[in-house]
């Protein structure tokens, strides 16, 4: 993971102290982020990250999750109600669902026009997919 992370210029990265976690906390504020802004969930995922992978903090734990998520601009009260929010809580097991019937194993997993990639080190042919219209 240290190799990608340089590779893909992503300074101070250190493999956080408890690895791995459970991932229901930071799924749930970002996908209660993404259905009222998309951009807003977009920075949202990239503080959680940041916060796991460079700052080392547990966002398995919902209140530094949604600490993470109120450094990219989200309300902290608001995230943090999401995580516990029934109708997220289904909403992510419709997601969960949707992306097992897609073939969906593993992080990353893109899929672009029915077209599955996985891993960190298939990101650069989604980017040729996607500026090409694939090969």
């Amino acid at each position: 993971m240290a190799r990608s992370a340089r590779f893909h210029g992503v300074s101070g990265f250190r493999m956080p102290s408890t690895f791995p976690i459970a991932t229901q906390a930071p799924a749930r504020i970002v996908l209660w982020a993404r259905e009222r802004d998309t951009g807003l969930a977009a920075k949202t995922t990239h503080s959680l990250y940041r916060a796991f992978f460079i700052d080392d903090i547990d966002i398995s734990n919902a209140d530094n999750a949604a600490a993470a998520a109120a450094k990219s601009g989200a309300d902290a009260g608001a995230a943090r109600a999401a995580v516990d929010d029934p109708a997220i809580k289904d909403a992510l097991k419709r997601e969960n669902e949707l992306a097992m019937a897609k073939g969906v194993f593993g992080s990353p997993f893109i899929i672009v026009d029915g077209e599955p990639f996985w891993g960190v080190d298939h990101l650069d042919q989604v980017e040729r997919w996607l500026a090409t219209g694939g090969w």
